[in-house]
Order: structure tokens, then C-alpha cells, then sequence
């Protein structure tokens, strides 16, 4: 079975600044990104995974030269294997834990 990796859009594909954040225009692509997809996309099955407009999402993944190595945008959370997204953590079971993470929490973008 391949395994389903659902991947943010900001601030991991693109240069995502929040102070500069405008719904109808999104940043430019990152460097690395095309070479990360590329090698990713032959191990799992991508999918974007984002909170903007999916219309614009889609175009900008095809301005990019991005879109052929997603299966699909969405932002819906599916059943993944793995979630890539710059502002996420993983649970590991320990509330106390992770509320001492989620308290020294720090986007690497925003460093």
C-alpha cells in the first residue's frame, strides 16, 4: 500500500511570511522544494493540504511546475501516514510534555 503524505503550503513549500499574508496572493516557491517533491512523490502518495483557496492552490502548484507530483489539494485532514506542516508537533502521549512544547512553540520562520 503507498503510503499518503498530506503537505502544508505555507511555509513549507513557499516563502510564507505571516505579516505579509494575503489570501489572494501566494509566496514564491522555496528553494529545495521541486527537488524535495520530486523524491517524495516516488515513496508516497502527496497531497496538499492547505487552508487557502484551493482554486488559487492548484494554480500555483501548476505556475510552479509542482502539480504533477500531487495526487490532489484539499483541506481536509485525510488519514495519512505523516503530515509535513511548519507549525505542527507530534503527541507522544504525555499531556504534561506537550504542554511545556506548546508553551516554548517557535515557527522556524518566525526566528
Amino acid at each position: 500500500m503507498t503510503k499518503r503524505i498530506l503537505i502544508d503550503l505555507d511555509g513549507v513549500l513557499n516563502n510564507y511570511e505571516k505579516d505579509k499574508y494575503d489570501e489572494n496572493f501566494i509566496p514564491k516557491m522555496k528553494d529545495g522544494a521541486y527537488e524535495f517533491l520530486e523524491k517524495l512523490s516516488q515513496q508516497a502518495e502527496l497531497y496538499l493540504f492547505t487552508s487557502r483557496n484551493l482554486m488559487l492552490s492548484v494554480k500555483w502548484l501548476i505556475e510552479n511546475k509542482l502539480d504533477s507530483f500531487f495526487k490532489d489539494v484539499t483541506n481536509v485532514k485525510l488519514s495519512s501516514f505523516l503530515y509535513i506542516d511548519d507549525r505542527a508537533m507530534t503527541f507522544n502521549g504525555n499531556y504534561q510534555k506537550t504542554l511545556q512544547e506548546i508553551n516554548s512553540f517557535e515557527v522556524y520562520w518566525e526566528n
